[in-house]
């Protein structure tokens, strides 16, 4: 048998496992991204920029599939097999490169959506509503207060209703004596919470696109070794590695 079409085929039948490896690990990533961003959604009011995650659950779900069949067309070398495992992959490829496309896009718009929709969730707390409770948690997990820094609350109805304090969120952790006072800055996360998310939001994306290119050049290798095996079993007569 040809060296090319033994090393096209073992490139395939590679292939083919990796979609399986793949789509379980696109799964992850793509929820991990819908997770992060849901829950700091408040604070991010162009919905649109979680679309590069739900195109790559897509196309991890569509891969569980495309395994299997990738696979048995590669043994049998059936050329309408590998035609239609071309075209699975040509239609991957092409959700990948818009997925890392729009990943581009929506990283560098992350910081102006954010310094104004912070802003205006921030001027809304009041300690019960929604809002409330979304800065509570950004506050408490990224250990910071404020949009820009821990004054920004002096310009919000909840410090002058609050005797000139901070909520209890903006509070370091296991600090029990802190009341939220501004005479306890010691107590106080005093960084804001803008950088802090946006860098987050950057790293989980970045992590994304990361991922997306990755296997976005494995495709380009297994369409090049289709087109290998199914011009050379053409020209050559040889012995199938699966026989019926």
């Amino acid at each position: 048998m040809d060296c090319g079409i033994i090393t096209s085929k073992s490139v395939l039948l590679l292939l083919s496992l990796i979609f399986w490896g793949a789509g379980a690990a696109l799964a992850y990533v793509g929820s991990y991204v819908i997770k992060s961003y849901s829950s700091f959604g408040d604070f991010v009011s162009d919905k649109y920029s979680i679309i590069p995650a739900a195109i790559i659950i897509g196309v991890a779900v569509v891969m569980f599939v495309i395994g299997t069949v990738g696979c048995c067309a590669t043994l049998r070398e059936s050329k309408v097999g590998l035609g239609f495992f071309l075209i699975i992959i040509l239609v991957i490829f092409a959700a990948e490169v818009t997925a890392f496309v729009f990943g581009f896009i929506y990283r560098g718009r992350i910081k102006g959506d954010l310094e104004k929709s912070m802003k205006d969730v921030f001027q809304k707390y009041d300690g019960l509503n929604t809002e409330s409770h979304a800065v509570d948690y950004l506050q408490s997990q990224l250990e910071c207060c404020g949009v820009n820094n821990f004054t920004d609350w002096t310009a919000t109805p909840w410090f002058g209703q609050h005797n000139n304090s901070v909520p209890h969120s903006c509070c370091k952790a296991n600090a029990t004596q802190c009341t939220g006072g501004l005479t306890q800055l010691d107590l106080l996360n005093t960084k804001g919470c803008e950088a802090k998310l946006e860098q987050m939001l950057q790293d989980v994306l970045s992590y994304a696109m990361l991922v997306i290119l990755g296997f976005a050049i494995i495709k380009f290798f297994g369409m090049l070794s289709i087109c290998v095996i199914t011009c050379r079993s053409k020209k050559n007569d040889y012995q199938p590695l699966y026989a019926r």
